[in-house]
Order: structure tokens, then sequence, then C-alpha cells
């Protein structure tokens, strides 16, 4: 837990006043709470946790519970608006922006998104059901992603449709 707060403040540019430093905190404390076995020595930990976790949603506006499968310096550059399926599975290096949902796509319909490394989520996006967005993908602002996204592409649109990136054209 401690090596990965660490890295997190680092990320971070060692500002613990970021307010994704501090979702991050709660959720790192709240994932390596489940390393304490026995139950009933699990049970205060548990509380604490849930008073973190209920802090940094009222002040941040971030829900990132903690069954989150999150990688390595997960990224939230804005805060606010931000709510987060607890089915999902988030890679290495990923930045999210505010207003972002990434979840369930019906009620009582199992499977969240799984999101590969390296992959930018744009303000307002919502990625929603069983789907996966490959390594270094981009997810446009307020696009709506229902469909896998392959690695390399860019999701844009309601719904959003994947573009390569090579198919964009020179940059000026």
């Amino acid at each position: 837990m401690f090596e990965n707060i660490a890295e997190d403040f680092r990320m971070y540019d060692r500002e613990f006043s970021r307010q994704g430093m501090w979702v991050m905190v709660a959720y790192r404390f709240g994932r390596w709470r489940y390393s304490i076995r026995p139950r009933l020595l699990r049970l205060p930990f548990s509380f604490v946790y849930r008073i973190l976790k209920l802090l940094s949603q009222i002040l941040t506006g971030i829900d990132l519970p903690c069954e989150v499968k999150v990688g390595r310096r997960l990224r939230i550059e804005h805060f606010g608006g931000i709510i987060i399926s607890g089915d999902t599975v988030i890679g290495d290096d990923v930045i999210i922006r505010n207003g972002v949902t990434i979840g369930l796509r019906k009620i009582g319909e199992p499977g969240a998104p799984i999101i590969g490394d390296r992959v930018e989520i744009g303000a307002g996006a919502k990625i929603l059901g069983r789907i996966r967005i490959g390594d270094d993908a981009q997810i446009g602002a307020n696009a709506v992603v229902i469909r896998d996204v392959p690695s390399g592409h860019i999701a844009v649109g309601i719904p959003a449709r994947n573009i390569a990136r090579k198919d964009l054209g020179p940059t000026s």
C-alpha cells in the first residue's frame, strides 16, 4: 500500500492538495485492508475506509470503490462527477478527466469495462458495458462508448465510433 501511495504522490507532482490524490489514498487503503485476514481484525480498518471513502466522495465528487482493480499511476486530472463501477478494471498510466462514468450498461446486466494501459479519457465521456478499451487509446470528450476500442484508436461521438490515429492526418 505505502509504495503505491508513494508512487501516486510522485505522479501527482508531490502535491497532496490534489483531489485525485485524496481519492487514491482512500482507494489504496481500502484495497490494503483486504490483506488483513482475520475478519475481526479487519473490521476497524473497514470502518475507517468507509469514512475515508465517504469524505473523499463528498469533497471531490469522485466515486472510486476499492473493488475496482486499478493499475499503477492512475491520474484523475480534474475532480468532480466521476463514477466508476466496482467491477471495472483500469490499467497503468490511465488519465481520467471530470464528468466521466465508467460502468454497467444496464441494471442487472453484469460486466463493466476493462481499460488498457496509457488510456486517456476525455471530460464527460461515458464508457458502458462489458467492453475493452485497448492500450494507448483515447476517448474523446463527451463520447459514449458502448463497443470495444482497439489499441491506438480514438473513440469520438455519440455513440462513439473508432478512428485509427493514422486516419487523422497531420496535426498543426
